[in-house]
Formats: C-alpha cells, structure tokens, sequence
C-alpha cells in the first residue's frame, strides 16, 4: 500500500525554497514527489497547511540503554526524530570486556542509566549492534565507537598515561570496532578514561578513523577557562590525522569566558581554510546537562567508580577535594567555577532514598541535608554510586543564536533519558528551533533549520540514503504544523511533550499519527558501509 503525503510545503532538507507537492512512499522509500494520483487502496495523509520534511537526525544523543529497555523511544519519536547517533562522549556501552563490566556499568550509569534487564555480555560493537536489533527500536540508530571503552579494554582504568604499545593495542580495538560498522570515533575529555589520554594517543586513533572515513566526534577538553588551548588541540589533531572534525554541543561555560567565543570560531574558519573539516552540534538551550559527579576533581576518577567511591569515604580526601574545587586545577573544567553551586540542579537519582533532592539545586541539597553543599552532594554521589544526573546553567541566549546561525551547526538534543527531572532538551530541542528560532524570533528561515536538523547532519554522519526527501531515499518523514510547533517542558517540568509535530515515519511505518503514538518501532540499525 502506497501513502500518499498530499499537498503539502516540501521542504526537502537540502536547504532549497519550499514547495508544493505530494510525496509518495512504497516499501519504506520514497518513490515519487510531484502530484500524485491516489489509487483505491493508497493510504493518504491531508498535508494542506504543513510542513513536510525529511525524519530529523540526532547527531547527539543518549539513548544506547534506553533503545533497549524501552524501544519506543517517545522522548525522540514525538518531537520528529528518526535518526540517533550514539556512543557519544566516549563513554558508552561497547566495547566491553566481561571483566570490566560491573565497573563500567558505574562509569556510565549518570549518562546512560542502568538495568538488570538485559544481557551485558555482548562483548563488542558487533555483539551491541545486534542486542539493538533484537529489541527493534522506535528510531534508525547508528553508533560511534567511545574512547574510553577502547582505552579500558586496553590498559584497564587507571589515570596512566599510554605507552607506545597501549596506544597500538587501542588502534587495533578501534580498527576492529570500526569495521563493524561505527561511524567513527567519540571521546569525552573531561570524562574518565578519556581524559587520561594525551594529544598524542588522540592523533593515532584519529589516524585509524580517518582511514576508514568516519568522524571524531568530542566532547572537547575544555568549554570554559581553557577553551582556547582546549580548541587548538583539536585543531592540531585534526591537522595531524586528516579527520573530520565535530565538536560535541557547542558551548562557551562561565560569564568570565563568554568573550572568548568570538577568537575560538576564528580559530575554526582559519583551520577550515587551511582544509580541515570542522563541523559541531548544539542544543538550543542555556543550560547543559551530564552526571554530576563530573564537579569531582579529576584524581577522583582514577580507577573507576569503585575507586571513586572509596576517595568520598575519606574525610581527608573530601577536604582536598573541596580545596581542588574552590582553588582550580589548570586544564579542568571546573562546573562548580563556572555555574555555581546554586546553579547546578540535581536532576536523577536511582534510589528512593534520595528522591527528595531532584529538583533541587546543591545549596538547597546543603540545606535539606543540615550540611555544607560540598559534603552533601559527596554524600549524594556516595548513596547512588555516582548515579546522578544534573543540570547546570552556563550560557547567554545570544551564544545559542550565534552558535545556531552558523554554517557549521547542526541540532542535537544530547538527552539523557533517564528518570526524575531531566534536561527539557530530552523533549523538545528539535521542535524549540522551530518554533522559537524559527516563526517566533526569525533567526533563520525555516528552510535553513531544518536543513540543520537532515541534510546536514546527513552529511556529517556520512548517511547515502537519509536527511533529504528525494526519490530512492528511505522514508522518514515529518509532517509539523508551523503555526503550532513549540517545546512545551521547562526546567520546572521538563516531562512535557512537544506539539505540532503530527507524523512521523520511520522507514515506511507511520510511528506517530496526529500526534498519537502508533509503537511501529519500524527503526533499523544503520552500520556504515
């Protein structure tokens, strides 16, 4: 059965005019765009009024457990996405050797949350890839292979430096995860292990991802104080590897760096001169969100969770802890600096225990808790084994626009899906371009948006067959009414679902119907070819 997209404004992701026009999907693809006549048995979608454009793609996003234990996906579905990239920040679920996986679980439950629901022996990006498969997820999802994971299964967890022969052994893990088709490789230099590793160790690995055509996707090593020293180093190992370069979420963190914004993106149209290839996401929000146990010095980290959590016993530890936070360690991205203990909220926790502190920020934690602000969030991250999200405020509306507006941007969510009260991008960051960007402050064209939300990221990602509406292209479709299409979740109540977004297929499958979920879960596991 044919369906038939009638009358509606194609706008077709290549960042052309918008026109009028029917789109015609067959088997999952796109067969024809003109006018069309329907046939007796065509399923027809009244597309007057709307906007019909290619399935949004995701270029950041946390949902590699969450494809799993919960495949619907509806955070993502509702507000048009149909292409997630995962494995970011360079800490995520494969590789995993069995012997580190109680350990890793820790590491990573703050991004990606954690579960008994599922087989963690999948051992590698293959075996990940196709637990994926088997639990059909909502949307297409493709995968980067994470640093850390590569550094673990190499020389274990401990803040060492790589020799020459850790850092062959880690191209060897790379080269063999990315033939199982990841799209390239993450990494999250404030994040452990990554941030053990050098500029050296990031230029041969970055070699082996060139070689293979993917990205270097990173969470760069500094969006605050150091931003600029931070910046050239990824410069130079873009220069050095041939890699093309994305920078994860752009940002500049902290009212005393703001001015540094407009020398860092001089430092990116002079590297893109000399030939480098630069491009970066963004979330069109003030505020960031990650695991609150990154305001933790990095010496904490060494060795894992475990390790982690045996430092937060000591009172002696705690004490030199808060003097590295109050005091700074050049080259670290200190939150509590450059946010504010009161600007930075807690926003997950995995036992009922601590429920009481979401919602809040860590001065009102100190006060609920009769201490210091210090001691009771160590005291948080202690009872949840580092498993608590959070929320900080670092940024001015004017670097979203600048950032936004730029060439090299795309739109990314960079949601954490777990519980509590969670960043609003989860919900809405897609559809707060368009509606707040968009028709509301008219700081691009609707054409230009969402062609920074398919075509572009498209392009990036290396994607043949998605990100534009074209003939032979597979169907993911979003049909949105542009008077209506807001984000709804504020930072108050962040569990609201965006509106106006009214269909949206998945390979063929109608996965949202005026605005009603239909649980298709018709997505695919995309390797790169």
């Amino acid at each position: 059965m044919k369906t038939i997209f009638k009358n509606g404004k194609v706008i077709d992701g290549t960042g052309s005019d918008a026109f009028i026009a029917d789109v015609v999907v067959n088997d999952g693809r796109i067969v024809a765009i003109g006018q069309a006549t329907p046939g007796v048995n065509d399923q027809v979608i009244d597309a007057t009024g709307k906007i019909v454009c290619p399935g949004f793609i995701d270029t950041h996003t946390h949902s590699d457990l969450s494809a799993i234990v919960n495949p619907a996906l509806s955070a993502k579905i509702r507000q048009g996405i149909t292409t997630e990239l995962l494995g970011q920040d360079g800490v995520a679920l494969a590789p995993l050797p069995e012997q580190y996986i109680a350990a890793w679980r820790k590491n990573i439950a703050g991004l990606d949350g954690d579960t008994d629901k599922i087989d963690w022996k999948f051992k590698n990006t293959e075996g990940y890839l196709k637990l994926l498969e088997e639990h059909h997820p909502a949307t297409n999802l493709a995968y980067l292979v994470p640093h850390g994971n590569v550094r673990m299964e190499a020389m274990g967890l401990e803040g060492n430096p790589s020799t020459r022969e850790d850092v062959a052994k880690m191209c060897e893990i790379l080269e063999r995860e990315l033939k199982a088709g990841a799209f390239g490789l993450s990494t999250g230099l404030i994040y452990m292990p990554c941030a053990f590793g050098d500029t050296a160790e990031m230029i041969e690995l970055c070699k082996v991802t060139a070689k293979h055509n993917g990205i270097f996707v990173v969470h760069q090593r500094s969006e605050a104080d150091d931003i600029i020293t931070s910046t050239q180093e990824l410069i130079d190992i873009a220069k050095a590897s041939g890699v093309w370069l994305h920078i994860s979420h752009m940002k500049v963190c902290g009212k005393k760096n703001w001015g540094l914004i407009d020398q860092m993106l001089g430092m990116l149209e002079q590297a893109q001169k000399e030939g480098i290839r630069i491009s970066y996401d963004q979330y069109p929000y003030v505020a960031g969100s990650t695991m609150l146990g990154v305001i933790l010095p990095p010496w904490v980290h060494s060795g894992g969770t475990d390790k982690l959590l045996e430092r937060l016993e000591s009172p002696e530890l705690r004490a030199k802890m808060i003097e590295d936070i109050k005091n700074g360690i050049p080259g670290w991205d200190n939150f509590i600096d450059f946010a504010g203990l009161d600007q930075i909220f807690v926003t997950s926790a995995k036992t009922a225990k601590n429920q009481d502190a979401v919602g809040l920020n860590l001065v009102q934690l100190g006060e609920l808790r009769g201490k210091d602000p210090y001691n009771a969030t160590f005291d948080l991250l202690y009872e949840e084994e580092n498993a608590v999200g959070m929320v900080d405020f670092y940024g001015t509306e004017e670097h979203v626009i600048k950032f936004l507006c730029r060439p090299e941007q795309n739109v990314c969510t960079d949601g954490l899906m777990g519980a509590g009260k969670p960043h609003p991008r989860v919900f809405g960051a897609f559809p707060r371009v368009l509606g707040k960007y968009v028709r509301e402050e008219k700081c691009l064209s609707w054409e230009a948006a969402i062609r920074k939300m398919t075509g572009k990221p498209a392009e990036v990602m290396g994607l043949s067959d998605r990100g534009l509406l074209k003939v032979g292209y597979a169907a993911d479709i979003v049909m949105l009414d542009p008077e209506t299409v807001a984000d709804k979740g504020t930072f108050i109540e962040p569990n609201q679902y965006p509106e106006g977004i009214e269909i949206v297929m998945v390979n063929g499958s109608l996965a949202l119907i005026h605005g009603i979920e239909s649980y298709a879960c018709s997505g695919s596991v995309i390797r790169k070819q």
